[in-house]
């Protein structure tokens, strides 16, 4: 309610000013307070960040490298100086170097008959990935027919894994098998997931989804960040070599070349990522995979430079590498584990193949979006 004073009174002039004073002094006071609260919930939200610190937001293309001599064995005590990180061919110098960061591993599983028959086989070796994996790994289980469904969330508790793998469901009719959708909604998932990540996927490699489904998801796998390690289901199912002396039928002819496009699947999922695919045919070569797989959670190379074009376009990278001299190309085969294929000099360089350009965003958290 206001309070009449004459215009012309020295004393309500004075009483004028008070007022404005205190209601200004009141302001400001409310001011601050909510300033130090939504300071405070900051702070919660982001706890690493400390009050009044300045983060400065850099475009960083992170590149996991893996690199393992002739005899198969990854090579361990590389430095940064020991890499050259290429651009469109053009050199970068390398902003960010790390070794045996913890990393995000999700086991995308198909729940078709293909698993359900090899069950013990390739659910006892996921034990061994389980085992060697490190203390600070994420696991993550989902399983996938005609969609994927989360069985377990990321825990650093191997247990909760196993657990999710030994109470798994598998459908036994023959319905649909839509891996390349399945991955994309899983992609979908882990971009919201901060650091390492690697999916291994369990498939007989049928796929179901439309063929514009799966030829996207290749586009987005090559420039992506996720590493895609494949392991095939199919060894058990795969119909008996027929004798040289007798003609294969036509079923037999069919069903082959059936697995060849099921297995040119995984290898071309794997390709595009810098990862590796496996076709193990027992129980003694699931355990293998998975523990050739652990091993190279854990002895990725993390590379990260600054692009110097944000055109929005997509850039090839290429990575070499260095060994007591002898370097490696950055060649990535893409193919089973037994394919030694590889540089002049026996190295194997395995990392993604490209990334998109794109132009710099203020990650929506920062709260720097309410001032800009």
């Amino acid at each position: 309610m206001a309070v009449p004073f004459p215009a012309s009174s020295d004393c309500g002039m004075k009483m004028a000013r008070h007022m404005v004073k205190r209601s200004l002094c009141c302001s400001l006071a409310v001011a601050a307070l909510l300033a130090i609260t939504c300071s405070a919930a900051r702070s919660q939200e982001n706890p690493q960040q400390p009050p009044g610190s300045l983060i400065l937001y850099v475009n960083m293309v992170d590149v996991g490298v893996i690199v393992t001599n002739t005899d198969g064995k990854f090579v361990e005590g590389l430095h940064s100086e020991d890499f050259q990180v290429f651009d469109d061919g053009v050199e970068q110098p390398i902003r960010y170097f790390a070794l045996d960061q913890p990393s995000h591993v999700l086991l995308l599983i198909e729940a078709g008959p293909a698993a359900y028959l090899v069950e013990g086989g390739h659910l006892r070796g996921a034990f061994a990935l389980l085992a060697g994996l490190s203390a600070g790994d994420q696991v993550a289980v989902v399983k996938y027919a005609e969609r994927s469904e989360v069985i377990s969330d990321f825990s650093a508790d191997k247990q909760v894994a196993g657990a999710a793998l030994e109470h798994l469901n598998f459908n036994l009719g023959f319905g649909a098998l839509n891996l390349s959708d399945s991955i994309g909604g899983v992609l979908d998932w882990l971009d919201k997931t901060q650091g390492k990540k690697t999916v291994v996927v369990l498939s007989s490699g049928v796929d179901t989804s439309a063929p514009a489904a799966a030829e996207a998801l290749l586009q987005r796998l090559r420039v992506g960040d996720v590493r895609v390690l494949a392991v095939s289901l199919a060894g058990e199912l795969r119909p008996a070599a027929p004798s040289k002396k007798k003609t294969p039928s036509a079923a037999v002819v069919l069903s082959a070349q059936q697995f060849a496009v099921a297995d040119e699947t995984l290898r071309q999922l794997a390709a595009a990522t810098g990862g590796r695919a496996y076709f193990p045919v027992d129980a003694k070569g699931f355990v293998a995979a998975y523990a050739e797989i652990a091993q190279i959670v854990r002895h990725e190379y993390n590379l990260g430079f600054a692009p110097e074009q944000l055109d929005g376009s997509v850039h090839r990278i290429e990575v070499r590498a260095t060994v007591g001299g002898a370097p490696g190309d950055g060649t990535q085969p893409g193919v089973a584990a037994k394919d030694k294929r590889r540089d002049g000099n026996g190295l194997r360089v395995d990392h993604r193949q490209a990334y998109v350009a794109r132009p710099f965003e203020i990650p929506k958290h920062s709260g720097l979006g309410e001032i800009l």
